[in-house]
């Protein structure tokens, strides 16, 4: 089953895969290891950097004189949503015993951390003191590159099959009678809270294991997490590091209605 069935797929390596991870590897690492970043993106106990929008590539992928992003992956993405420019790709890294405690993290947010893989729908921002749920960045896709190799139990992605289809639903039903124009205004904190209790009960909670070059594309409205990091599971010295790109729709009234 494709993408679009399931809510994720991986692609393999490729040539145009493994040339554009070569090119990003460097300069994603040298950005997690650099100290100003690591003290604004290292959380969970120093487990995982967070490294939103790090990476220095332009609209098309490219990072520095390596060449543009390209693969089966990104052609499959963009035969849904049309060619999207690309903003500075997250650099995701974990380590060993993530997900560690930051000073401050209730009980709660721990917990569904290491038992719900912190679970949750891109996009969506926490608002305000009560942390209010609004529809604030309408991806088209989120796309993965590894860039370091990792055992399987290395934290690795993890998606809850068939949840972009719960979701739709939910969020159809909430914005009826709105103009997709006005929808940050809908608060959905209620609605999407209900919906990811759906997708634990009835979709299948899929690990996802990446080797360097090799992509995953994952739904736009599918529930992912990160799994905690196994006992014992290996990675490069560097960490398990993943590149992340999920350009905006220019139209937000296609984040529900693009398949």
């Amino acid at each position: 089953m494709s993408w679009l069935a399931r809510g994720f797929e991986v692609f393999a390596a490729e040539p145009a895969t493994r040339g554009w991870c070569d090119a990003a590897r460097g300069p994603a690492l040298a950005a997690a290891a650099d100290a100003a970043m690591r003290a604004r993106w290292l959380r969970h106990g120093g487990t995982w950097f967070v490294g939103v929008d790090v990476l220095d590539n332009d609209s098309a992928g490219r990072v520095g004189q390596g060449p543009p992003l390209a693969g089966a992956a990104l052609a499959a993405a963009k035969a849904v949503t049309g060619r999207l420019p690309l903003h500075p790709a997250q650099v995701s890294v974990t380590y060993p015993g993530y997900p560690g405690r930051d000073a401050g993290e209730t009980d709660s947010a721990h917990r569904y951390r290491r038992t719900r893989d912190a679970a949750h729908l891109d996009g969506l921002l926490p608002e305000g003191p009560a942390r209010r749920r609004h529809l604030r960045e309408p991806h088209g896709f989120i796309l993965g590159l590894a860039l370091t190799e990792a055992a399987p139990g290395a934290a690795p992605l993890v998606v809850w099959e068939g949840s972009h289809e719960v979701m739709r639903a939910a969020f159809r039903a909430a914005f009826d009678g709105v103009a997709p124009e006005a929808w940050g205004d809908v608060d959905l904190t209620e609605t999407y809270q209900q919906a990811r209790r759906r997708c634990f009960e009835t979709c299948a909670r899929v690990e996802i294991a990446l080797a360097p070059g090799e992509a995953v594309l994952v739904h736009r409205l599918a529930l992912h997490g990160v799994a905690p990091w196994a006992e014992g599971a290996g990675a490069a010295p560097e960490g398990r590091a993943i590149a992340y790109l999920r350009p905006c729709l220019q139209a937000t009234g296609d984040w529900l209605d693009l398949p």
